[in-house]
């Protein structure tokens, strides 16, 4: 053989393999013909030389081809080289095995690298965002195509990669003169498929460049579910047609807290897999179709719940009704994360429509078969077809196939928060001292110990770096006698879990019961009340057995003002009241009656607290502060910004791996409602504008009023039980209530007096509180063809009722307690005479405003010149009142201005025939 083409056939890639060297990622390696601390052998895979930049060695100065590497290495004569390399190449000359990772450790470790990835690139973060998925709530990778590049020369991992199909051989000579290989599903998203478990053990992509054909790629020999095995006490299950639409799910907290989730692979693959899975699942009692909205989404449907049904007679199967030509991540991606409560909340049967399955005389008065006919009914129609034969056949043969275990639990042992255990066959791993809060690492005090001598090894190790882990798996498989890919296997899959725990661990403070799905028969119950006439009052009735004594327009007022924080743009109040008036009990009153899991109380804020939540905590919550004056000024003016602009920004300093401190942006999202108390309602002119006012009643009636019902409850004439069903039951109805888009065709034809306080401000709060009356009343208010609920008179007229007296205290000077106390003073001093100048003593006694109260009001109405003093502070002071404003008569103007527009507008606008005249209903 000549050398031209001797040199031709071999590659210098060949000839350091077969001696076992590997250059590092700058192509550098340690010279091996010198003694060689640091590496100075540089490696040109283009032109398949080596040159070594030492001055020691024997070879410096020139040079070397794959001829001349041998002849050093081998210290022979070129000729002897010559030799060896013809028999390289003809295969004479066994090359060193080369050991291949198992399936579960290849694939676990790519996905690792593929997750890792989607950080580095724009176009996977990008189509990531447009299909409204979020790569930090998600385990999802990116496969750039790149990932054998860097470890070109790493045979272990080419060798895997082309097992297991992530890399398939091309036989032909790349520009570096080895092998090149072609990748799986370039440029495509990945997500994980696991086992029984919970080991990675399949792999989808789904193509970003390709939306027409050839978008779905399944690993070969893939195997698992997505996202896992359910649950074994999984009584919903959530089926839907592909794996993004299964992810968009796993986003939406109101859904996992009460549903597995769980992807079909589109709708001819219900895989024997999948069968097994549902089958084993001993308290299931609903599964739930999320099939699209098409033809071919309601046909696999419907075929899948007839086998399913067999399988399992006595479970129930409900379909989401998703909108025609759409499936649930184009649903995600066009609306709020609320839509899927509401789809889930109006899941129907999938065999209702199915007349030749069940006739309409079996039907109950409801549209619904009893459970007990219903089983009993589909047992002997299903008994009678071949899908129950097909069926048991799958399954059988899944189970020879495949044979998966029934669902086991997590293998990671977290009884001990600061010791977690881990065990495999290999060998028993420790995390001491518990897991790192920063998700962007995973730095561990890890123990491993050997299953067969008991030998331990200690290290500290960032489970995220690969290389580390890599090296810290060759020192113990040396030290333990382990195999280093079963230990390289374990720790990925160790990765995993402890990634999983820190995920469910509850990250956000406050952390509240998730939104339960309503029954049947709660959602009936509620719809029923829902769609009765003078709601308005009924609820407000319903307030009143609850517990709320009194305050009848400030209990309705703030309870809709709460209800509110469905809404894309909530409403806020700040209750006022002097010290001991009850504006703390009516605040924990009203929030009693909204889900647990929409409200976050607080009774103080530290000053940047708000701006270190994380960032979707906040996002639709009631936010509840007992009491606001002991704010600070940053704090404050947090809240305020999550009022009013419904997210906070801050800049802050974050610090990189390699020690540079950089700046970075920490988001907190909206938007809240929120309410809150106050004694001193004039110092927050910023605020005022923003909320909605409310005074509690402080007066002798309203005191005598709780004084009865406290003495009542202590008596045991008031059952507690009742009070918290009545609670119980108006949070199933908030819970049904939609965010609806509404429209108000009245809105600019009636205006609010312009002396109001800041009257921007006030009417847009005026045009919002509208959209909330409408908001109650969806059941009883028409559509339009967008499916927005169309504002009605009686809205309009509802709401002037219930906030009036917030809108004079727009247009008072005064602010609402201190209002009620120059009122008690007025009439005191209009019995002796307007011109009676009185001491303090009197005034006590007059309103029985205590002394520390009393000095502040005393004080403001000296400083707002409604108030006289004279005297002097050794001898006591005496009070004259200089400014008899008409308050009564000012009520009274407004009121009859807002009744003659409304009443200009009814004659505008006659009520049609076919509206109903009892939505019309009345808060008093």
């Amino acid at each position: 053989m000549e050398l031209t083409a001797l040199k031709e056939q071999l590659t210098l890639a060949q000839v350091l393999r077969y001696y076992g060297l590997k250059p590092d990622k700058h192509l550098r390696l340690h010279c091996p013909f010198h003694e060689d601390k640091t590496p100075s052998m540089q490696v040109y895979y283009k032109t398949h030389t080596a040159y070594c930049f030492s001055s020691h060695c024997t070879t410096h100065g020139k040079a070397i081809d794959v001829i001349d590497f041998v002849m050093y290495k081998e210290n022979c004569s070129k000729h002897e080289a010559i030799l060896k390399c013809q028999a390289m190449i003809q295969g004479t000359i066994i090359h060193p095995p080369i050991e291949v990772l198992t399936h579960t450790a290849i694939l676990t470790k790519m996905f690792t690298y593929f997750k890792n990835a989607v950080h580095n690139s724009k176009p996977a973060q990008d189509y990531i965002k447009g299909r409204g998925l979020d790569p930090l709530l998600l385990d999802i990778g990116y496969n750039t195509g790149q990932f054998h590049h860097g470890a070109r020369k790493d045979e272990v991992l080419i060798k895997s990669c082309l097992q297991v199909g992530l890399l398939s051989n091309h036989d032909r000579l790349g520009r570096t003169g080895e092998i090149s290989y072609k990748p799986f599903a370039k440029y495509g998203i990945v997500f994980a498929l696991r086992n029984a478990s919970n080991q990675v053990s399949g792999l989808y992509f789904r193509s970003t460049i390709n939306e027409d054909s050839s978008k779905h790629f399944y690993l070969k020999d893939s195997e698992g579910l997505y996202p896992g095995y359910p649950d074994g006490a999984t009584q919903r299950l959530i089926l839907t047609e592909a794996i993004i639409d299964a992810a968009s799910l796993l986003q939406v907290k109101e859904v996992t807290s009460q549903c597995s989730v769980l992807a079909a692979y589109g709708t001819n693959r219900l895989t024997p897999e999948h069968i097994q899975a549902i089958t084993a699942l001993k308290d299931l009692q609903e599964i739930i179709f999320a099939f699209d909205g098409d033809e071919a989404g309601n046909s696999a449907a419907k075929k899948y719940a007839d086998q399913l049904k067999a399988l399992l007679p006595g479970i129930s199967i409900t379909t989401l009704q998703l909108p025609s030509g759409e499936d649930v991540n184009s649903v995600a991606v066009t609306h709020d994360s609320t839509i899927f409560p509401h789809l889930l909340a109006t899941r129907t049967d999938i065999f209702t429509d199915a007349s030749f399955i069940f006739s309409s005389a079996s039907m109950s008065p409801g549209g619904f078969l009893s459970s007990e006919k219903k089983d009993t009914e589909a047992t002997t129609i299903f008994a009678t077809t071949p899908t129950k034969a097909l069926v048991a056949k799958l399954v059988i043969e899944s189970s020879v196939e495949t044979k998966k275990s029934v669902v086991k639990p997590s293998p990671l042992d977290t009884t001990n928060p600061y010791k977690i255990r881990y065990s495999s066959e290999t060998a028993h791993y420790y995390v001491q001292g518990g897991l790192p809060k920063s998700t962007d690492s995973m730095k561990v005090m890890l123990v491993i110990e050997s299953n067969t001598t008991a030998l331990k090894a200690r290290n500290k190790i960032d489970l995220y770096e690969d290389k580390p882990v890599e090296r810290l798996c060759k020192e113990v498989a040396e030290k333990l006698s382990l195999r280093k890919d079963l230990l390289e296997a374990d720790l990925y899959q160790l990765t995993e879990l402890l990634d999983q725990h820190r995920e469910q661990a509850p990250e956000e403070r406050g952390a509240t019961p998730q939104l339960p799905i309503l029954t049947v028969k709660e959602r009936q119950e509620g719809e029923r009340f829902a769609k009765q006439p003078k709601l308005i009052k009924r609820l407000n009735e319903l307030l009143g057995s609850a517990g709320i004594v009194g305050e009848e327009r400030s209990r309705i007022f703030l309870l809709l003002i709460a209800i509110s924080h469905k809404m894309p743009e909530p409403l806020h109040a700040l209750i006022q009241g002097s010290s001991g008036s009850g504006k703390t009990r009516l605040l924990k009153q009203v929030t009693d009656c909204m889900p647990p899991e929409s409200v976050t109380k607080l009774t103080r804020l530290s000053d940047k607290v708000l701006y270190n939540y994380p960032e979707r905590y906040f996002m639709n919550r009631l936010l509840c502060l007992e009491d606001i004056d002991g704010l600070s000024e940053e704090a404050e003016f947090a809240f305020r910004e999550l009022q009013s602009n419904g997210e906070l920004n801050s800049a802050t300093s974050i610090k990189l791996d390699n020690g540079q401190i950089t700046s970075g942006q920490k988001t907190v999202k909206g938007p809240i409602a929120s309410l809150a108390c106050t004694t001193r309602g004039e110092w927050y002119e910023d605020n005022m504008s923003r909320v909605f006012l409310i005074a509690v009643d402080e007066s002798a009636e309203q005191t005598r009023r709780i004084i009865t019902y406290q003495n009542q409850k202590a008596a045991g004439l008031i059952d507690h039980r009742k009070e918290q069903e009545v609670k119980a039951f108006i949070q199933r109805l908030v819970r049904l209530l939609q965010p609806y888009e509404v429209i108000n065709p009245y809105a600019g034809q009636l205006h609010l007096p312009e002396a109001a306080h800041k009257i921007r401000r006030l009417n847009d709060l005026f045009q919002h509180f509208i959209k909330m009356i409408t908001i109650l009343h969806q059941y009883q208010r028409k559509k339009d063809d967008r499916q927005r609920l169309i504002t009605e008179l009686d809205d309009v007229a509802l709401a002037i009722h219930i906030m009036f007296e917030s809108i004079v205290l727009k247009v008072d000077e005064l602010d609402g307690s201190l209002r009620q106390f120059f009122e008690q003073l007025k009439t005191f001093v209009q019995q002796k005479g307007r011109s009676h100048a009185f001491t303090r003593f009197e005034i006590k006694e007059a309103t029985g405003v205590g002394k520390t109260q009393q000095h502040h009001y005393m004080n403001q109405l000296v400083a707002l010149e409604y108030l006289q003093q004279s005297g002097f502070a050794n001898r006591g002071y005496t009070y004259k009142i200089v400014r008899w404003d008409n308050y009564t008569a000012l009520k009274e103007t407004i009121q009859r201005d807002l009744l003659h527009q409304l009443e200009a507008l009814k004659t505008e606008h006659p009520r049609t025939p076919d509206r109903t005249p009892a939505s019309a209903a009345t808060a008093g």
